[in-house]
């Protein structure tokens, strides 16, 4: 997590037992800077800026930085990228924009690019160069492991600094700026592209007493982006009319790239709380507060519901029950008349315990993620990490979804142990790595820096065969060695016949019904989460996730408990598969809530970036309705074993 992110930490019950301000990511150790090169070995003198991909909120498909035509560095070296990362599409390299620590330098030329009108070649170049500005595609620069940050003033005098700053912008064919054009009034000519070939960079730096005034940290990195026309490229003033670059390509053109770098001491900002001024400008906690108390006040109304059923009507019919005769008792209509009935096996037995077996792969990888998230550990700073976590958590959980698979498929009298451990290791990872793999196909056609190398993909697959797939038999092996959970009646031969239903006991009313509440709770949260993965912005507010994780479970508790004690007071005993799609519907309502907000906030164009962004929602989709169903169906299965191990039955 990063600084001034609150990270609750739940032990032993829901209490906030932590706010922790200034608390940094536990195994990144900061670099000492000096100007001198005679203390080597305790410090740098050079500051190596390194470029990553470039992306649009236009656009699904981002592109390493080496796709447009910038400047290269002669000596280039990527650092080595972890798991996460390569499937995010990070392509980390080094940059040709280079400086020594307290040297300030002014208007530094990096190079020039030249363009032919008269070739083919450079012409595509500059072509895909103007696309970018068009679609507003933006840098992303890296300065010791921090994002430089282009800040700016926006409505209501409030500050926002952005992780990443536009290559260009466009002036339309009616003379309307689009994006960052609209910062300058001499970006005016009508279809013209200005691109931003100068940098004014400044690196603020702290040099007190967390390296006794010996040494220093970098505290934060700014730029301002500038377009300028250099009259003499040889030896640039950075002075003069912007750099445009007319829409129609019929002269020779010379673009030089230059940058100046200014250097502050700051004592006041401490190198652990560096990402502060960063955050503050992302004035979003206050409507986390807000989405919290209003998912808590569903929990509270649920769990009143649950209690007043759980302490009153059941107590009480439970107790009637048991005190009257038998004969008596067959007179009596409700939930205790299914008795029989209630733990038949459910049609479809195999594919229900393969979805309750990946299911709880899917929660234990997710709580555990984002525990650790909420330490701190998988804090953006530490790129990669989040991605990487959790699928090293999926393959190692194989086991316990064998072990679940193989032993609530026993309980339901299933045989077919082999077709079970296949399925529960092969089905819903099957289907995801197959939507993966045709996402990855388009954007390898595109040329996109998203595409997973062809060496990942079989590492990956290689995880999941030679790990996973192993485990999840050895967890299956486990769970058919062991007997299969008794209910706590018997269950008669002949299936009692199912009174005439009313409209909301039947089926499909109360699943629909039943992922309303959950998803009240999260979709705020959800926003944020499309936010980041969409819009590019930085996600950090694991504290708020892990909260609302917690609440999201407790909901769809809840609300299933309710609903399948609804159903089985109308003589319906057929709770198994109702139970978790009721809880699973509300991976519906996120597939609507993504399309909503792919129409009403996004300004994706493009038939690669549509099919890719649904492909990848998909992808979300299915995770989320076997999480949230293996989520209500357990507390179903908890409260339906609870109620009827109390009754007194021949």
């Amino acid at each position: 997590m990063k600084p001034s992110n609150p990270c609750f930490i739940f032990l032993l019950s829901l209490t906030v037992v932590s706010s922790s301000l200034g608390f940094y990511l536990p195994g990144l150790a900061p670099v000492n800077f000096c100007e001198s090169k005679g203390d080597a070995e305790e410090c740098q003198t050079d500051i190596q800026l390194f470029v990553n991909r470039l992306d649009s909120v236009e656009s699904v498909l981002p592109y390493e930085y080496d796709a447009f035509d910038f400047c290269k560095d002669t000596d280039e070296r990527r650092p080595s990228e972890n798991l996460g990362q390569v499937l995010f599409g990070e392509r980390i390299e080094t940059s040709p924009y280079k400086f020594s620590f307290k040297a300030d330098k002014t208007c530094v030329k990096v190079c020039t690019k030249s363009y032919d009108a008269g070739s083919k070649e450079d012409k595509l170049k500059l072509d895909f160069l103007k696309k970018g500005m068009e679609l507003n595609y933006q840098h992303h620069w890296i300065v010791d492991n921090m994002p430089v940050t282009w800040c700016y003033i926006v409505e209501g005098d409030q500050k926002v600094c952005n992780p990443g700053f536009p290559i260009g912008c466009l002036v339309n064919e009616e003379g309307k700026p689009k994006d960052a054009c609209v910062i300058n009034a001499d970006f005016n000519k009508k279809n013209t592209f200005y691109v931003f070939n100068h940098v004014d960079i400044t690196i603020v730096y702290h040099s007190g007493d967390e390296t006794n005034g010996m040494h220093a940290r970098l505290v934060a990195a700014t730029l301002e982006p500038q377009s300028i026309k250099h009259s003499n490229d040889e030896n640039p003033t950075c002075e003069g009319a912007p750099m445009d670059i007319p829409a129609d390509f019929k002269s020779n053109l010379k673009v030089t790239y230059t940058y100046s770098v200014t250097f502050k001491q700051n004592d006041d900002i401490r190198w652990a709380s560096r990402w502060d001024y960063i955050l503050v400008s992302m004035p979003h906690t206050n409507i986390q507060w807000f989405s919290i108390m209003n998912s808590l006040v569903i929990v509270l109304f649920l769990s009143g519901m649950v209690a007043m059923i759980m302490l009153r009507t059941l107590h009480k019919d439970i107790a009637r029950y048991n005190q009257i005769d038998q004969e008596d008792a067959q007179e009596d209509s409700g939930w205790k008349q299914v008795h029989g009935d209630v733990f038949r096996p459910p049609r479809m037995g195999m594919l229900l315990s393969v979805f309750l077996g990946q299911g709880t792969q899917v929660f234990i990888m997710t709580f555990i993620t984002l525990f650790l998230a909420c330490l701190g550990f998988l804090s953006p700073a530490n790129r990669g990490a989040l991605m990487t976590c959790s699928v090293v958590l999926w393959v190692l959980l194989g086991t316990p979804a064998g072990y679940v698979s193989a032993r609530l498929y026993k309980t339901f009298g299933g045989e077919n142990w082999k077709t079970n451990v296949l399925l529960t290791a092969f089905l819903c990872p099957g289907i995801v790595f197959v939507d993966f793999f045709l996402m990855n196909l388009i954007l390898w056609v595109e040329g996109s820096s998203a595409a997973v190398p062809f060496g990942t993909l079989v590492a990956i697959l290689a995880l999941w065969f030679g790990i996973s797939v192993p485990l999840t038999f050895m967890g299956a092996y486990f769970g058919f060695k062991k007997t299969g959970i008794e209910p706590p009646v018997r269950t008669n031969q002949i299936p009692r016949q199912i009174p005439q239903q009313s409209f909301f006991t039947k089926a499909m009313p109360g699943i629909i019904m039943g992922g309303i509440l959950p998803f009240g709770c999260i979709f705020i949260q959800l926003f944020f989460i499309l936010n980041s993965i969409w819009s590019h912005q930085m996600y950090y507010m694991f504290g708020f996730l892990f909260l609302v994780f917690i609440i999201l479970v407790i909901t769809c508790s809840e609300a299933t408990i309710l609903l399948c004690y609804f159903h089985l007071c109308a003589e319906d005993y057929h709770w198994w598969w109702r139970s978790f799609l009721t809880s699973g519907f509300t991976a519906v309502y996120l597939f609507i809530y993504a399309v909503h907000y792919f129409f009403s906030k996004l300004q994706i164009i493009g038939a690669a970036s549509t099919i890719l962004y649904f492909g990848y929602t998909s992808i979300m989709v299915l995770i989320f309705f076997i999480f949230t169903g293996t989520i209500g169906f357990f507390s179903c299965f908890w409260f339906v074993n609870k109620i009827y191990s109390v009754l007194k039955v021949d």
